[in-house]
């Protein structure tokens, strides 16, 4: 029988910590998403919840595929279970995960050809929105900054917001030097001086969107799983959350 390694499962509970939400960029183990961990000799089962039992099928296998992968990568795994609970399907993405069919042989023709787009649509959102927070936290600081004119280098090192652009840009394959415009998007390309502020205003609408949805997210988790707020990291500046649960005195 294999030895538990000391470290084992905080070591899983890391790696889990790698994988995001792709609509909320942030790792399941932060948004409570990730129901328990259980190790016992060097087999590792892992249980996955989401808010709610209708999440987007590929969204779900992407978080439930990706778990499995970056577990099974830790030294002392020598097995790897990861399963979807409570999700309408739950029992299909598990068979096809414990069967390593992928998501076109789980689906078949209800499966997109490729999810490869689509992380790649929420890479190019999760840089956008991180490159506003990156700005907007300057800004705080330096409200006389010229936007049109940032380069990274003007960015304060070691800041959270800072350190998050430079992994969003890294991930796309954008530039990481000092000398490197901040605001450009997905694809390089920087906005002319006097479109500067319109871009920024845009790029505000897409941190915005993301946000909102990570709040109603976590909300609706804490609903569906009471006691499930006590697994989720506070999100940094966040306002308290809204209880979604309708009391009798308010409803109609």
């Amino acid at each position: 029988m294999t030895a538990v390694l000391p470290d084992l499962a905080a070591d899983v509970r890391a790696a889990l910590g790698a994988v995001v939400d792709p609509e909320l960029d942030e790792p399941i183990t932060d948004l409570g998403f990730v129901r328990s961990v259980s190790v016992t000799g060097g087999a590792v089962e892992v249980h996955l919840r989401l808010p709610t039992s209708f999440c987007a099928p590929n969204f779900a296998w992407l978080m439930a595929s990706d778990a499995r992968d970056a577990v099974a990568a830790v030294p002392g795994v020598a097995s790897v279970l990861v399963e979807l609970d409570d999700h309408h399907d739950s029992d299909l993405i598990n068979r096809g995960l414990a069967a390593g069919a992928g998501y076109r042989g789980t689906f078949g023709h209800e499966a997109e050809e490729s999810l490869d787009e689509l992380r790649a649509t929420f890479a190019r959102k999760a840089h956008t929105a991180a490159m506003e927070r990156a700005v907007t936290a300057l800004l705080r600081t330096d409200p006389a900054a010229d936007v049109a004119a940032l380069v990274l280098g003007d960015l304060p090192t070691g800041e959270r917001t800072t350190e998050a652009l430079l992994q969003r840009r890294a991930a796309l394959g954008l530039p990481v030097d000092d000398d490197a415009p901040v605001l450009v998007d997905a694809h390089g390309t920087r906005p002319a001086p006097e479109a500067a502020a319109l871009f920024l205003r845009r790029a505000r609408s897409v941190r915005i969107s993301i946000d909102g949805n990570a709040h109603f997210c976590r909300g609706l988790l804490t609903t569906r799983y009471p006691g499930s707020e006590a697994d989720q990291a506070p999100r940094p500046e966040d306002r308290p959350l809204l209880s979604l649960t309708v009391s009798k005195e308010s409803r109609p």
